[in-house]
Formats: C-alpha cells, structure tokens, sequence
C-alpha cells in the first residue's frame, strides 16, 4: 500500500484551497442573507469577484516583471501580456481601482464597467463575463471587494483548477437546481494529471465533449510548459457543454490561466458543433455516469466505427464511443468512467469485446474511493490509443490498480501527490517501450531492471486472449491480483462501496436477463 500521511505538506487542492472556500463562502452568504437575488442570480456575480481578483494578482506580477523592459520607442502593451499567459486588464479593471472608488460611488457600475473593459481588451471573453452589479446593494457589494482583497493569493495554489473547484464548492452549498451532479463538473487536479501524463499531450488539438470548468486544458497546458513548449503554439483546445453559463465558467478559467479556446455551446448527445469525426489528436473528458433516457435514434451519425450501439437505457459507452470516434488514426484518449462500464453486460460487452479485438483499448486504471470533490464512489480511467494498432502493443492492454496509492487529505477526501502521479505515468512508459521522467525512487524500488514487469497487486499486461478468458472485462481487479491486506487497513465503506457498484452490474444485468425473457415469450405466445 502507499498512502501518505494526512499531516504530509498538502498538494493541489489542500488545506489552502479549503480556507479559501470558507472565506469566499462567507462573502457569498452576505449575499444570500442580504440581499432579495435567488441562489442562481447571485452565484455569478460571486465567481465574477474571484475572476478578476486571480486576474488582477496575475496581472500585477506580470506588470512587476515587465516594468523595466519597456522603453522610450516600444511601450509595454497588452500582447507583453498575454504572451507571458497572463490576461491584460485595462486601469479601471484593476481590483484597486475598484477599491479606491471614492465614498457615494455606484460601485455595481463601476464593477460592471470593468467587467465591459476586460471584454473589450481580451476578445475571446466577449459577452463572457457577469455584468449585473448594479442589481447589487452598494455597501454589499463594497463589503464583499474588501473582503476579497484580503486573500492571500501566494498561499493558494492556483495552477491547478482552483476555479473550478471552487465553483462545484459554490453549486453545493447554494444547492442550484440546475446544478450537475456526480462530480462530472470538476474533476479532480490530481485524477487529470495522471489522464495528462499518460495521454501525453505535447502538440495537436485537444477535445473534451463534457468539458466543465476547463480543468483538462488547463492541465495540458501545464505539461506542455513543463516540457519546455508554449501552450499557445503547440496545442489548440476545443470544448463543448450543454448549458451557457458552464460555457462561459469555462472560457473565464482558461483566461485566468492566460489560455484561449474554442467552447460551444451544444448537447454532446445530439450536436457536434466541431464536426469532431476522427478530427482530434487526444480527447479527455468526465462525462456524467449512468444517464438515462438518451434517444439514441438521434446519435447514431456521432458513431464512426460498426462497434453496435448499446441497448441498455445508460450512455456510459455513448460516450465511450463518442471519445473513440473523436480521434484520429494516431489518437489518444483518456477519460473518467463509472466502475460498472468496465464489466457491464450484454450490448456493451459486445461493444467493448470489438474494442478490444480493434486494438483501441491501451491502459486500465483502477481508482479508489473518495477522490472526487462531491461524491464518494470509485471509478475506472480508460486509456484509448488508436496508434496502438500499429504497435507490438496491438494485442495487450496494462491494468493498472491504483486503489491503494493515495494521499488522505481529511477523512472524506483523497488525491495523488506529484510523485504518485509520475509513478503510475512512469509504469505505463515502462509498458509503452518509452523512456520514464523525473528521478523517481517508487519506480526504482518496484522496477529495479529498469523494465516492466508485472507486479502482483500493482499492474498486469494481458493479452486479448487472456481478456476473452475473463469474459472481456476491463476489470484491473480481475487481473493484477491482490495483496495482503493487514487486519486494520480494511476500510468498511471502501469496500461497501466496492459491493454497491457489484450490485448495481448485477442489477442491470437481471434487468436486461428480464427483458430478454419477456421478449422470447412474446414470440412463444404470438407463435402459439
């Protein structure tokens, strides 16, 4: 087992970002107790504040930085911004010009006018962000600036999609009917840099059909830059949600991150506003899990290859093949799925069987529970490689069982730290034929040689033979085996919600079992 210590230095989303929440939160609640806006008119304005309090403290280091770097003939301009990725603010849209507004000022104006002046300067934020301050009190909205402005924007990690997260922290305590459910707006930073590892994004066009608050791209821009790459020259990045305000959730955290990208607007079931066949270079998404009532009549042209479409009322493999149709013939995916897709039955075992004969399916990784920010249960990463095909690899597929290796932030919350992060991508180079990065002592003790070997409890490299002996699960369960587990390390809702997801495939199952029956007496009676 590797788990780290709760009292180990925190990462991504630690203690920092939880004092933060409490301190936004407490701003957010003023509104809530004082003023007559529902939840879902005051959430905006809120995010909007935060918005352009990161973009301002990026704003002022970058301005620090470029001070002496000007001259009598070349004055510093907006494009000396935005190429160090950070966004221009023009002077009335600076935090401390809205501080300093004299007494009797109508602040939700001014607020407003700085919201229309960061449209103005930046262009892929037109029409983007909140302009409805005035709708606010002026001593309220006062309160809330000067409460912001004490953050302390150095303790709090803001590489990672802090945003995002704060948002879904936002949708929770507000309790928006129109919020989503099932973490599939914010997927964790630690879970997206593994999918990023692995994928290896260095250059090309990057898809996410179920794309939130951006947090893949704004991961993918960050292993480009760790790669010694310019995010803006190497990768293009293409988004799609169902609902205009995620849309524009989405383009307000790429910009705070200094990126841009194309988002729609668009049901991924139905739409296809990119014409994404075969276009995309990588896809990464977490899809919402388990959907029901998806007409199925009207995806059928998203669907590049013969696979079949599933029959049971659930788009978890909808989206599998939506993921899979996106590449192009050099392709890769990395995405979130519930646990059940792994071994479901009947359609989408034959769906998943010709997946895995086609050489698609490449890595299998086994989360635990705990890691998403809003619900407890565990899922699985899939790994899709359309180049794999081409590859000695054609016929294998690496399971990996990650359940074990994390970082317990507090009792109801896990992730992975950096150097778990790299151990689990470094296996899969191993696998992969490809060097490792980093000096990672996890791989040295668990890979000695240098090579990859299978390593009971921790990863397996199956053939499609030994797959179809395992009736085609995608389970890594079912193939690295186990360890011993000491007496006190068992977890009693960890593994009640291992049972749970057990139940719920055995459920469908009787279910589509029933379905089969009714059908074949109809055919009896109707041939009697």
């Amino acid at each position: 087992m590797v788990v780290i210590s709760p009292d180990v230095v925190g990462y991504g989303m630690g203690a920092n970002t939880t004092e933060l929440e409490k301190t936004l939160w407490d701003a957010a609640d003023s509104l809530r107790a004082n003023s007559k806006l529902k939840s879902s008119e005051y959430s905006m304005p809120v995010l909007g504040l935060i918005f352009l309090r990161y973009a301002d403290w990026k704003f002022g280091i970058a301005e620090l930085e470029l001070k002496d770097t000007g001259s009598k003939r070349r004055k510093i301009t907006a494009a000396d911004y935005q190429a160090r990725g950070v966004m221009f603010l023009p002077p009335e849209a600076k935090y401390g010009a809205l501080l300093a507004l004299p007494e009797g000022e109508n602040v939700g104006k001014a607020v407003n006018g700085a919201m229309k002046a960061i449209e103005l300067a930046n262009s892929e934020l037109d029409g983007v962000l909140p302009k409805t301050y005035n709708r606010l009190d002026n001593d309220l909205l006062i309160e809330i600036l000067k409460k912001f402005s004490t953050l302390d924007m150095e303790a709090t990690d803001l590489e990672d999609d802090a945003f995002g997260r704060i948002y879904e922290y936002f949708l929770g305590k507000f309790a928006m009917s129109e919020g989503q459910k099932g973490g599939e707006f914010f997927t964790p930073p630690s879970l997206v840099k593994l999918i990023v590892e692995i994928i290896e994004p260095y250059h090309g066009r990057i898809f996410d059909p179920a794309c939130g608050s951006g947090g893949m791209f704004v991961q993918a821009a960050k292993f480009v830059k760790r790669q010694e790459g310019d995010p803006s020259k190497s990768i293009s990045v293409y988004g799609q949600e169902k609902t205009a305000e995620t849309v524009r959730l989405c383009k307000m955290n790429l910009a705070v991150h200094g990126l841009s990208g194309d988002i729609r607007q668009g049901n991924s079931y139905y739409e296809d506003p990119h014409s994404a066949i075969e276009k995309f270079d990588f896809v990464m998404a977490n899809p919402p899990f388990n959907v029901n009532q998806v007409d199925k009549e009207r995806v059928v042209d998203r669907l590049v290859e013969a696979f079949g479409m599933p029959k049971a009322d659930n788009a978890n493999y909808l989206w599998i093949h939506f993921f899979y149709s996106a590449l192009n013939d050099r392709g890769r995916s990395g995405f979130v799925m519930a646990n059940s897709a792994s071994d479901a039955r009947g359609s989408e075992l034959e769906i998943r069987r010709k997946m895995i004969v086609a050489g698609a399916v490449d890595v299998m990784v086994a989360i635990g529970s705990n890691f998403f920010y809003t619900v407890t249960l565990p899922c699985t990463l899939w790994f899709l490689d359309r180049g794999k095909r081409e590859s000695v690899r054609r016929n294998k597929v690496l399971f990996l069982d990650a359940r074990s290796i994390f970082q317990q932030v507090d009792r109801a919350h896990r992730e992975f730290l950096p150097e778990q992060v790299a151990f689990l991508a470094n296996i899969v180079r191993l696998y992969r034929g490809a060097a490792t990065e980093g000096d990672d002592g996890l791989l040295r003790e668990r890979f000695p040689e240098g090579q990859y070997v299978d390593v009971a409890g921790l990863c397996k490299v199956a053939t499609v033979d030994e797959i179809e002996f395992q009736g085609w699960s995608l389970n890594p369960g079912r193939y690295v085996g186990v360890t011993e587990k000491a007496a006190d390390e068992f977890d009693f809702f960890e593994r009640l919600e291992e049972l749970n997801e057990e139940l719920r495939i055995l459920n469908g199952e009787a279910g589509e079992l029933e379905s089969k029956i009714s059908e074949n007496v109809a055919l009896l009676l109707r041939g009697g």
